[in-house]
């Protein structure tokens, strides 16, 4: 009900809560275990993890890597970047695997 008040789908609106209970729990969001990946609120206002310096998506690397078969030196290649930052993205992944999923799942 709250989602159709605010005119989104009901993913939209979960991610959304789950974005603002996350921001309300942490000033920060970084993970000072990630220094390679901040996060850059979209412009829906959701937070998303992305690569330091570049604005490239964890998710996006995430794709690669798991659905195209992508290796980190391909990915690294594809997107200029040091296999060190797409191994980094990889990781944080692993421990941020709900977060990502989700963000994959409403990414149209």
């Amino acid at each position: 009900m709250l989602a159709k008040q605010q005119g989104v789908s009901l993913n939209q609106f979960i991610l959304w809560s789950v974005a603002e209970k996350v921001s309300a729990l942490k000033a920060s969001l970084d993970d000072p275990e990630f220094p390679g990946i901040t996060y850059r609120r979209g412009s829906s206002g959701i937070p998303v993890p992305v690569l330091r310096g570049t604005g490239i998506r964890v998710h996006t690397i995430v794709i690669s890597n798991r659905e195209w078969n992508e290796t980190p030196a391909e990915i690294a290649a594809q997107y200029d970047l040091p296999e060190s930052l797409v191994n980094a993205a990889l990781r944080f992944y692993q421990a941020h695997q709900a977060e990502i999923d989700l963000l994959i799942q409403s990414d149209p």
